[in-house]
């Protein structure tokens, strides 16, 4: 992708389809004129005068204990430098996005125009009562130091600049795993620090609270190794400054057993790592590119503990792991600021979470069989669910041990649930569907790859690495369209109808007849279906020539189901083909099934629905909690269309025990967990959180589907073909771009699923 391409796709993703990344909306009722009165004039004076007497009041009546300043002067923004306020806005509206999804937090950026210590201390200070917390961002070295120190002083809510504390803080877990690992002491260890900046001086300060020793400890700047005897040093350069009479980072790693990189790509050779102790740590952690490239790193040294700050790598630092659960715990006991005894409370909770045993969901986000802790699993992944219910409390309790909690915890267990049901925890499964499908790449048909969304996800796709695309399609329609959207690359692209396809297309044909030539099919019908690009595609991934195919975008459904099926065919054990959407909503994702093709399906086929979709749902990772839906609740009613769905039920419980479902009920009931409790205390789901919605027919769940989609603004990655001999799925006519890609994510995991149970076949 060329560099003036990617420039523009961030500036429209900025751009559209309204400016920025955050907005405010409201969390009350405004319908009524009495909702109006009650949050304005004259409701709104009752709040005042309450907090006019307690100001503490103000966390009861007002969103000021979930809202956090994320301020700014521009001074050191990411790698661009002092490029100023107004240009940092960008960046900080982001990190207030990373507090609302990861946290639940709600941040506002603030942008302050002044480099005068002074003067942004001032502002800061001045508008402080507004917020719960403040976090300081991308302001430069020495004076984040002193903002920082004097904000923290002088303020009675929480304050961290997260360059420093955060990289330190993550790190530091990391370190100490590497150290258990290794078995080495942090007293003992030998620690070079490339890089003097306000992260690397707060990480090493962190190591120190940990044990690590001054004499242990050299630290570089750009000049080389800072010295005691060196003129005109900082006070935080003084505070690391080595007697040691070395010079450069060669002489420095000699016999190192921890490198921290916080500094420029490409600093460190092989040769430094191989004068290093045995079992070397090095943290590479500046980006993009880190100080020496992993694969090097590791070839280099087969006993090396690698992390840097790449995605792509095990190990990565990463700060999204510490300042949105720092700040929530702050926040829920109203801590008046984040000491020491909390970033060490942090630092504990991730490395603890770290050895214990990993959520089936974060292996199959990360495609792996099985995390555990080790050398490539020293630090949590950055979608473990875990982190919202482990970090938090942990900030919140050594908050309350140190004395500077306002609003004490008394029950952990409901402060940990409360912590599930707000994080949205369950609401990251499209970034864990991309993450996983790239950890195998797939080659993907596209049937219909010479319209132009279509192409734009296919180029999207191969961007992100999520699959390979295979291109169906007029070759020259796709060729301009790719010139247009500067999608340079050497895809394969096939146009069924020409010459160049002929000789595939008539093998195709040959073994079309021969699987269909019972069935009334004849050799020329076979030939003329091989020109059509869904048949094409089709024999393409059932004869191992492309994993799986998507297609549906401009045609009506039955049209695209009716070739799919003749040729794929369902697999073995399964009656009935049928299709599952995924709706992303406020409470996390909702299974959601039979959504495209059974219109009135029988009890029989309806628990065989309710049984392969729970698949699909532990497919992703995730537990099935089943409702089979009706317009009746357990019983009540004698029409066959409720005692449909209680047989189903029935059929259910006898086949499967341990499944958790239960119906038939009514959407309400099984959504709303106190409902139900209090209603139907008996049922299997009550207190459990339901995720999966089993509908009696087609009509029901193809309405809610589309409602919830088009109402509540949801997301959908749908509809998942569930019961084929291989992975294809049919799009809804006229699907997005978005949902086209997810759907391409989703047949590459289908593939990867099917690939991993054939593997396991052959062992057997």
């Amino acid at each position: 992708m060329s560099t003036e391409k990617n420039r523009r796709e961030a500036l429209i993703y900025h751009a559209k389809p309204q400016p920025g990344k955050i907005k405010i909306v409201p969390t009350k009722p405004y319908s009524t004129q009495r909702d109006l009165a009650l949050a304005y004039s004259p409701g709104v004076a009752e709040p005042c005068l309450e907090i006019a007497k307690d100001k503490d009041n103000a966390y009861k009546y007002t969103s000021k204990g979930n809202l956090v300043a994320v301020i700014s002067n521009g001074t050191a923004v990411l790698g661009l430098g002092n490029i100023g306020p107004e240009a940092s806005k960008p960046v900080m509206e982001g990190k207030s996005l990373l507090f609302k999804i990861f946290a639940d937090i709600d941040g506002m950026d603030i942008e302050v125009d002044t480099e005068d210590v002074e003067k942004f201390i001032e502002t800061v200070k001045m508008i402080a009562p507004t917020f719960g917390g403040i976090n300081l961002e991308d302001i430069k070295a020495p004076e984040a130091f002193e903002i920082e120190r004097r904000l923290k002083e002088e303020l009675d809510i929480p304050v961290m600049h997260d360059d420093q504390h955060g990289t330190a803080i993550i790190s530091a877990a990391a370190l100490l795993n590497a150290l258990e690992l290794t078995s080495k002491k942090i007293e003992e260890v030998r620690i070079v620090v490339s890089g003097a900046g306000a992260a690397a001086v707060s990480c090493t300060r962190l190591y120190k609270a940990f044990g690590a020793k001054d004499e242990n400890i050299v630290m570089l700047d750009s000049k080389g190794v800072i010295r005691k005897d060196r003129e005109t040093l900082s006070k935080e350069k003084l505070e690391f400054a080595s007697d040691r009479k070395i010079d450069t980072l060669d002489q420095a790693m000699v016999d190192a057993d921890v490198f921290i990189g916080l500094s420029i790509k490409d600093i460190v050779s092989p040769e430094m790592l191989l004068s290093m102790a045995k079992d070397p740590i090095v943290f590479a952690m500046a980006n993009p590119d880190p100080e020496i490239k992993y694969d090097l790193a590791c070839k280099t040294r087969k006993d090396i503990i690698m992390a840097t700050g790449r995605s792509d790598h095990p190990n990565q630092v990463n700060n999204v792991l510490g300042f949105p659960f720092i700040f929530r715990g702050a926040l829920d006991v109203r801590a008046t600021g984040i000491n020491e005894a909390m970033k060490m409370a942090a630092v504990k909770a991730l490395a603890e979470l770290t050895r214990a045993p990993v959520p089936e969901q974060v292996n199959i986000a990360y495609g792996e069989t099985r995390l555990t802790f080790g050398k490539d699993y020293i630090i949590p992944k950055p979608f473990d669910p875990r982190l919202i219910s482990e970090i938090p409390p942990a900030i919140a309790k050594a908050a309350m041990d140190s004395g500077i909690a306002k609003h004490p915890i008394e029950d952990w267990e409901k402060y940990k649930e409360e912590l599930r049901q707000r994080s949205g925890e369950d609401n990251k499964v499209v970034r864990l569907l991309h993450n996983r499908a790239k950890m195998s790449r797939k080659r993907i048909v596209f049937a219909e790859a010479d319209h132009l969304d279509v192409l734009k996800a296919a180029q999207i796709v191969h961007e992100e690495g999520i699959a390979t695309p295979i291109l169906l399609g007029n070759k020259e329609i796709i060729l301009e369209l790719m010139k247009e959207l500067e999608f340079e690359v050497g895809l394969e692209i096939i146009d069924p109808q020409s010459a160049e396809a002929k000789i595939r297309r008539e093998a195709y044909a040959e073994k079309y007849w021969i699987n269909r030539r019972r069935t009334g099919s004849t050799l020329y019908y076979a030939k003329t279906q091989m020109k059509k690009r869904n048949s094409f595609g089709s024999m393409m991934v059932l004869e191992g020539d492309a994993d799986g195919m998507i297609s549906g975008y401009s045609r009506a459904y039955p049209m695209v189901v009716k070739p799919v099926f003749e040729i794929i065919g369902r697999a073995s054990g399964i009656s009935k083909a049928s299709t599952v959407h995924i709706m992303i909503t406020k409470r996390g994702p909702l299974f959601l099934a039979d959504t495209s093709i059974n219109i009135d399906p029988s009890a029989e086929e309806l628990a065989e629905i309710a049984q392969n979709t729970a698949n699909v749902a532990s497919t992703f990772g995730f537990d099935p909690v089943i409702a089979l839906l009706s317009y009746a609740n357990y019983g009540s009613s004698s029409h066959p269309h409720s005692r449909k769905v209680k047989e189903a039920v029935r059929i259910l419980h006898e086949k499967n025990p341990e499944l958790v479902v239960d119906g038939e009920i009514q959407t309400d009931f099984a959504l709303n967990k106190e409902l139900l409790q209090s209603q139907f205390p008996f049922s299997k789901l009550a207190g459990k959180k339901v995720n999966t919605l089993i509908f009696p027919n087609l009509e029901s769940a193809n309405i809610t589907y589309k409602l919830l989609k088009e109402l509540n603004r949801a997301d959908s990655i749908g509809p998942i073909m569930v019961g084929l001999r291989r992975s294809v799925h049919i799009l809804q006519l006229g699907a997005s771009v978005d949902e086209m890609v997810n759907m391409t994510a989703v047949a590459a995991i289908d593939a990867q699923e099917r690939e991993k149970r054939w593997k396991a076949k052959g062992k057997k």
